[in-house]
């Protein structure tokens, strides 16, 4: 096991008062907007931060806490999968135990019949298995194993490889390929070997009530919010440990998560994961690299990545607000954390806050480039 890795991301570095103005004033307009009551935006590059803000409350109500880039904890939904699960495959593949070119029934055997034998690991990560992109299991039962057996049993929409279709049940599938191939629940292999080998102190899965007051909630329940509960009802009915959503974090841990992946699997001089790895998991495979997807705006005119990354960057985005963009080839990353799906005023707030994303990470680039 890697050694645990304590370090902060670095401090920010001095800059122009008013070098990041632009990129604030869009946070705040989607507050304003009435898009989300907070959020939190950290800028950074490989060896420090550039800019790490709050903003707004934790709920519409002006009492509550300025959310913290240090210490306010997030529901990251399906940053889930990039930061816990991709990561503990990747832990997996190094350690020999997994090979991204297997069938995936060659871990799970209960995934099989049909077109099922021919989906590899490499699949699942690249959105390319053939499965439907969301399957409400939480309506069907109230049992883990349940969940688990219509899991495996989901028929195929499309032959293996053929179609690129996100979904949400590539990563249950490799949550639970994680546990059966390690032997330990998905959050315990992925804090033991990723989240605190980088460092991330405060990231897991599950939040005690104790962590209330410093994490933003996601929802409301008979006008009372609702925190420190996952949003996503499949990740819910799976214990709220799952390989698509669950996993909770602050900004200040992702902006570490953000640089080790700069770093080739570095950070501070520690070596997390070996260079090769993280070189694996980055091949393109059309619009998603393994985990990521390509910040590829000739796709997306509103993409939630802007217009103006170069074409090495990729990144992630999740229901409940939040976003993370890497870019080796400006050495930047953004972080923008926000907790959208508590309470909007706006309609179709999903949408609304992608252009409020596109927007921030033109504005981003623009001032890390300086005058």
């Amino acid at each position: 096991m890697p050694a645990l890795l304590l370090l902060t991301a670095g401090p920010v570095r001095p800059a122009a008062a008013q070098q990041f103005s632009t990129a604030d004033s869009i946070v705040e307009s989607g507050i304003r907007r009435g898009i989300y009551p907070g959020a939190v935006l950290v800028v950074g590059r490989r060896d420090g931060l550039l800019h790490a803000h709050g903003f707004g409350h934790l709920t519409w109500g002006p009492s509550t806490p300025v959310p913290s880039p240090d210490s306010t904890r997030w529901d990251l939904a399906s940053l889930t999968k990039v930061v816990a699960t991709t990561g503990a495959v990747m832990r997996l593949v190094e350690q020999g135990r997994v090979d991204l070119d297997a069938p995936v029934r060659h871990y799970l055997p209960r995934f099989d019949g049909a077109d099922r034998d021919q989906v590899t690991v490499r699949l699942l990560l690249e959105h390319r298995s053939g499965l439907p992109s969301y399957v409400p299991f939480f309506k069907q039962t109230a049992v883990r194993d349940t969940g688990i057996a219509l899991l495996y049993h989901t028929p195929l929409r499309h032959p293996p490889g053929v179609v690129t279709e996100y979904s949400d049940l590539n990563f249950l599938l490799l949550g639970l390929l994680v546990e059966v191939v390690s032997g330990v629940p998905l959050d315990q292999f992925a804090e033991r070997e990723v989240l605190l080998p980088a460092g991330m102190a405060h990231t897991g899965f599950r939040p005690g009530l104790a962590q209330r007051d410093h994490t933003a909630p996601t929802g409301r329940w008979h006008g009372r919010p609702v925190c420190c509960v996952v949003n996503d009802q499949n990740a819910a009915l799976f214990g709220g440990v799952a390989g698509h959503a669950g996993l909770f974090a602050t900004a200040q841990d992702l902006a570490r998560f953000a640089q080790l992946w700069l770093g080739l699997g570095s950070l501070s001089g520690r070596v997390v994961f070996q260079a090769s790895t993280v070189r694996d998991f980055l091949k393109p495979a059309g619009d998603w690299l393994q985990g990521w997807e390509r910040a590829n705006p000739d796709h997306h005119l509103d993409s939630a990545f802007g217009q103006l990354l170069s074409d090495q960057a990729y990144g992630h985005t999740g229901w409940t607000g939040t976003l993370l963009w890497i870019d080796p080839g400006r050495d930047l990353f953004m972080v923008f954390l926000t907790n959208r799906s508590y309470d909007p005023r706006v309609p179709d707030s999903i949408r609304a806050l992608r252009g409020v994303r596109g927007a921030l990470a033109d504005a981003v680039v623009r001032a890390a480039a300086g005058p």
